[in-house]
């Protein structure tokens, strides 16, 4: 457990670790916000280096990740290194700010850690399989991320309006449930803890470290097979806090007799596509209308979108989020859509939307004009398009009718009040 500091000065130095430990991924990702300079060593290999004298000296436990900083202190522990490496804004602002930090990172290693370990660990042939202590230990995920989904409800972070130790730390323990066992059906129930996770695992900081994330879509099980094989092939020795895979020592090289011609690279795995690019394109150029649209007044740039529109192959929505009682300040209904927009970003080729928020604090909400290619509802043809739509009716416009008129002149000036009398108060394109 660590204690909450007053210091502001993050630190750098090197890092020990093993490829792909989620607790290193802490403290990169957290150096990454800071600008502290962490450097992982490269010669660093698990069950030598953490075994030799040298490093026993500074570490007598042995275990990974461990910290030395620039000018010589040992730090080990993930929690304390992460901290040792952050700034003021990721350790809370003020007292109760870190009391708060320092208890979700307590809860990530208490609530979270142990039940992802017994689930994940045998499916992944790390441990032997025990039915009653995996459904014990999925019901304790059930336990914790229903927890996590009640205190996100009105919250797009989980300590103050910004990224912390907290989401960095919680984050970071829940990839192994998310890659691996919580399929689409076992998340469905915990909208409010994908909405936040897949933020967080967007960010260009968290991105640098733990690269592009994919989803569980289907529960891994255990496979008596794999677990002897993965059991056949560690090695004894090392410690580390709970190393899930134990890297491979690389064996030199045998000498192969030269080839008079290599064969050719695999070419790259084609990047996903959009789904609505299958659909006809029509004559409607949406660059075009964005870019008029970016470059002009409200006054001109809604008659250029009704004299470029394509009823025939586009669609335009009406939104409203459907709890607003759950809203409390501006700000944060701001960033209840920008974390919207970040998820369907895949979407910005083939649509546009104004989102507006009508209101002050303590009574306010969220509504939208969107137009896409296409005639239907386009979040559920993506997976990380479906964490936030549902939260929104959705309600498709004639193009023809006086009250869409209305509607996209209103949205796209950013003017007037919503259907309760709210008035405007900020508002967010999609483009």
């Amino acid at each position: 457990m660590i204690r909450p500091l007053t210091t502001t000065m993050a630190a750098s130095g090197t890092l020990y670790t093993y490829p792909e430990n989620f607790r290193a991924f802490k403290v990169l990702i957290s150096a990454q916000y800071s600008g502290s300079k962490v450097n992982v060593d490269s010669n660093f290999v698990f069950g030598e280096t953490n075994k030799s004298e040298a490093f026993l000296k500074k570490f007598p436990l042995g275990k990974v990740p461990a910290f030395e900083t620039s000018d010589g202190k040992c730090i080990f522990e993930s929690n304390a290194i992460s901290w040792a490496v952050a700034n003021e804004q990721l350790r809370g602002k003020s007292a109760m700010d870190q009391a708060q930090i320092v208890s979700w990172m307590n809860f990530a290693d208490n609530e979270i850690l142990p039940a992802s370990c017994t689930w994940v660990f045998p499916c992944l042939g790390i441990m032997q399989f025990n039915k009653g202590n995996s459904e014990r230990a999925k019901e304790d995920v059930k336990k914790a991320l229903g927890a996590l989904n009640t205190h996100l409800l009105p919250r797009t972070f989980l300590v103050g309006e910004r990224i912390s130790l907290a989401d960095i730390s919680v984050c970071c323990t829940l990839l192994h449930l998310y890659q691996y066992v919580l399929e689409p059906a076992f998340r469905k129930p915990f909208q409010n803890v994908n909405r936040w996770f897949t933020t967080m695992i967007n960010q260009p900081q968290v991105k640098a470290i733990i690269g592009d994330f994919k989803l569980c879509e289907k529960m891994a099980q255990f496979d008596n097979k794999k677990f002897a094989e993965v059991q056949g092939k560690m090695k004894q020795g090392g410690g580390g806090e709970k190393q899930e895979k134990k890297p491979k020592k690389e064996q030199p090289k045998k000498e192969q007799p030269k080839k008079e011609k290599e064969p050719a690279a695999e070419p790259p795995a084609p990047k996903p596509r959009d789904p609505l690019d299958a659909l006809p394109v029509g004559n409607f150029n949406m660059d075009d209308f964005k870019r008029f649209y970016s470059n002009n007044d409200e006054d001109k740039s809604v008659p250029y979108f009704w004299e470029k529109f394509d009823p025939e192959h586009y669609s335009i929505w009406y939104c409203e989020y459907k709890y607003a009682e759950e809203l409390s300040k501006i700000f944060m209904t701001c960033n209840l859509v920008s974390g919207m927009f970040q998820r369907v970003d895949k979407l910005r080729k083939n649509a546009f939307a104004s989102m507006c928020i009508f209101g002050e604090d303590g009574n306010n909400n969220v509504s939208g004009i969107w137009f896409w290619r296409g005639q239907d509802l386009v979040f559920p043809l993506c997976e990380d398009w479906t964490v936030d739509y549902e939260s929104y009716d959705w309600r498709k416009l004639d193009p023809n009718a006086e009250e869409t008129k209305k509607l996209v002149d209103q949205y796209f000036k950013w003017i007037g009040e919503d259907r309760k009398g709210r008035k405007f108060s900020d508002g967010k394109i999609f483009k």
